[in-house]
């Protein structure tokens, strides 16, 4: 329990001490005019009150990940208190926080033109096809999870396929609507639904005094496969919006389209993903506590029913679940209007009236449809898009994360910030497409060579960018 205790305060204390660092090395601007002002269309630019852009943002980049992924990665044991910590304040929240910044600074701009600005050209447009099929993963896969979850809780009649069309309408009209007539009005509602859920977990944690690993009792894997599951690299792949996630950086110009004020920057994008790290502490460890009474083998949304209904009764359960249902859902939908965004940039279609924004988003629907038939038809499908989606999520974080290096360098800010998670999350997305057994699965110690090889490759290619930038 003191392990755990400490993580928690580390994580607070992390907002406040290097949060505030970032915060000093960006240098916002207060006086200078916001996209929601110099942009403003009704639409997608306008600005909001500061509590509901945290709310948005966080309901935005909070999905599954910090409950299902953490509730995964707990299977590893005290490792996973580490990640979250360490991966939360140095890497993910500096990410999110930069990430939505430079958005800010760039007018509002989607993550494949910042990318692009800062990587080149090339990249800009590899990166476009790459986002906007993680963006269309996103929507797949929180559109089962939760229509599941409703089918288990709802009368016979509303099984899950009746989930999913109801679900998928509702993405189709938050996406084409105004940000604040669906998302700006129930977005925190929901926000207030998914915290009330984690502090009801929190207090039984303590409640309870249940029995917790400590650091000092080592932090070997406690996996039930760990001979074909190592800490490293697939815990990192595993808790991913916990601690870092590509993903919401498609998400941050949502939010840097409404902030009124650069000065907000802080607490909406380096606050909510520590709000992030904080909830996925505490699924993890209500999740390590149900491993030891129960075992492994059930599904993650039944292990949460599981533990709520044990500590928070048959009401608390309910609602946990319900909170559990919105957290995707609201994360899918805005995955889908990132998509219609960058496709609407790149193809230069004003996105003020709703015809235009239905012909950019009909083609978007209709392939992410398709995708949801193809994972109900195959038993495995699913499980097979979950995992694609959770590489190409944090592969999409190296790429941010090499772009806002450079946007670092070329401002004269301290760079190492950024270079050392990027050079991390480059060896740990790099040796996992050859550990992980639906990718190369190889073994022994050959995966982390080349994995390895990958890391040092994207280290001299900066050095020779950063010899050559230095001659210009």
């Amino acid at each position: 329990m003191i392990t755990f205790s400490v993580s928690i305060i580390l994580l607070i204390v992390g907002y406040l001490v290097y949060g505030k660092f970032a915060e000093r090395v960006f240098k916002p601007d207060s006086n200078a005019a916001t996209p929601a002002y110099t942009k403003n269309d009704g639409v997608d630019y306008m600005p909001l009150p500061t509590w509901k852009i945290f709310m948005i943002q966080f309901l935005n980049i909070a999905g599954l990940g910090p409950i299902f992924g953490a509730i995964l990665g707990a299977q590893f044991g005290t490792a996973a208190y580490i990640w979250i910590v360490v991966g939360c304040i140095f890497i993910g929240a500096f990410h999110d926080y930069f990430s939505g910044m430079i958005s800010l600074r760039e007018g509002g701009a989607n993550l494949p033109d910042i990318i692009g600005k800062y990587l080149g050209n090339t990249t800009k447009q590899v990166m476009r096809v790459f986002t906007v099929i993680l963006l269309v993963l996103v929507g797949v896969v929180f559109v089962s999870q939760p229509a599941g979850i409703l089918d288990r809780i709802t009368p016979e009649w509303m099984n899950n396929t009746f989930w999913i069309i109801v679900i998928f309408a509702y993405y189709l009209i938050a996406t084409l609507l105004p940000i604040d007539k669906v998302i700006g009005k129930i977005y925190p509602l929901f926000a207030f639904s998914l915290i009330f859920m984690a502090l009801g977990v929190l207090f039984m944690i303590f409640k309870q005094g249940i029995s917790l690993p400590e650091i000092t009792d080592g932090i070997a894997s406690i996996h039930p496969q760990k001979e074909v599951t190592p800490i490293f690299p697939i815990m990192c792949i595993t808790i991913a919006c916990g601690a870092i996630s590509g993903f919401h950086a498609t998400q941050s110009p949502l939010m840097a389209r409404c902030l009124k004020n650069e000065k907000l920057g802080r607490p909406v994008f380096y606050g909510a993903m520590i709000l992030e790290g904080i909830m996925a502490m505490i699924w993890a460890a209500a999740a390590i506590w149900y491993y030891k009474e129960k075992g492994y083998g059930e599904t993650q949304a039944s292990i949460v029913y599981f533990i709520t209904e044990t500590w928070m009764g048959k009401v608390g359960s309910v609602l946990a679940m319900l909170g559990v249902v919105f957290a995707p859902i609201t994360s899918g939908d805005t995955a889908l209007r990132s998509a219609r965004l960058i496709l609407a940039d790149f193809l230069k279609i004003d996105q003020t009236k709703i015809s235009k924004r239905l012909m950019v988003s009909l083609p978007i629907f209709a392939i992410t449809a398709l995708i949801i038939v193809y994972s109900l038809s195959d038993a495995a499908g699913f499980n097979v898009i979950w995992r694609y989606f959770g590489w190409s999520n944090q592969a999409l974080s190296v790429f941010t994360l090499w772009a806002i290096t450079v946007y670092m360098v070329i401002n004269h800010k301290p760079w190492v910030m950024a270079f050392v998670p990027a050079v991390y999350m480059t060896l740990v997305c790099s040796t996992y497409l050859f550990v992980a057994p639906e990718c190369f699965g190889l073994g022994g110690s050959l995966p982390y060579i080349l994995g390895g090889a990958c890391a040092c490759a994207s280290i001299i290619i900066f050095a020779n960018w950063i010899k050559k930038d230095n001659q210009r």
